[in-house]
């Protein structure tokens, strides 16, 4: 499986000739040196609703007649805008072909902010999503503070990959995200959602150092960067 991190939230999973993205937000990224129309992808994957997570769902999915897979209220959002979608809820697997999708929870927030209209439309519950494919497990937190059921998320399941916010201020900061991998127990962690603005920067190698301090492996990826991912059969 390859892994490319394309910068904030925004992640993907390629396995063979399959791909699915999710949460692209690159036009408004400052950090981002992949450009939508440069994503191809068969599956877009949205944690929750706001834009810093849905922002390129719509040209990425309609370049590559890609299939939205979001909540309910989200999936039904994009479809007014003419996209595939496929609905999912909190609990629920989507079998992608080449990989299953389930969605876990988060909490967080999740709406549409339309300033000019200064209205808001609801997204759905946000979530987070564990995707399984060629025998390995990756597991995309989404938005969220840390919770309790992180640990029975981390027994259920032998997680080879987690990415984790550690922005702070509107998800876990780095203190609570490392509390978060050691309840996840993954083999590899990977921090996101931080940096892109003033009010999330973080010291990624720090936090890593801190992962290392609890005798648990990370690794900061720059926007752009390619991880090979393989299942250890030892």
């Amino acid at each position: 499986m390859e892994v490319v991190y394309h910068g904030h939230s925004c992640v993907q999973l390629t396995v063979g000739t399959h791909s699915l993205v999710i949460d692209p937000f690159l036009r408004g990224n400052p950090l981002a040196v992949t450009k939508p129309e440069e994503i191809k992808a068969e599956y877009v994957l949205l944690t929750h609703a706001h834009g810093d997570h849905i922002g390129d769902a719509e040209p990425v999915a309609r370049q590559n007649d890609a299939t939205v897979v979001a909540t309910y209220e989200l999936a039904n959002y994009m479809a007014w805008k003419g996209l595939k979608t496929k609905e999912i809820n909190l609990g629920g697997t989507v079998d992608l072909g080449f990989a299953k999708a389930k969605m876990i929870q988060a909490f967080h927030s999740s709406g549409i902010v339309l300033g000019d209209e200064r209205q808001i439309i609801y997204g759905g519950m946000p979530g987070g999503f564990i995707i399984k494919a060629e025998g390995l497990t990756v597991l995309h937190a989404g938005d969220t503070a840390l919770f309790g059921d992180m640990k029975m998320i981390g027994d259920r399941y032998d997680i080879d990959l987690a990415f984790l916010p550690i922005g702070d201020n509107y998800t876990m900061g780095p203190e609570d995200a490392v509390q978060a991998a050691e309840w996840f127990g993954a083999k590899l962690v990977v921090p996101v959602h931080y940096n892109t603005f003033d009010v999330i920067k973080q010291d990624a190698e720090t936090f890593v150092r801190m992962l290392a301090e609890k005798g648990l492996k990370g690794k900061v990826m720059a926007p752009g960067e390619r991880l090979l991912l393989e299942k250890n059969t030892n």
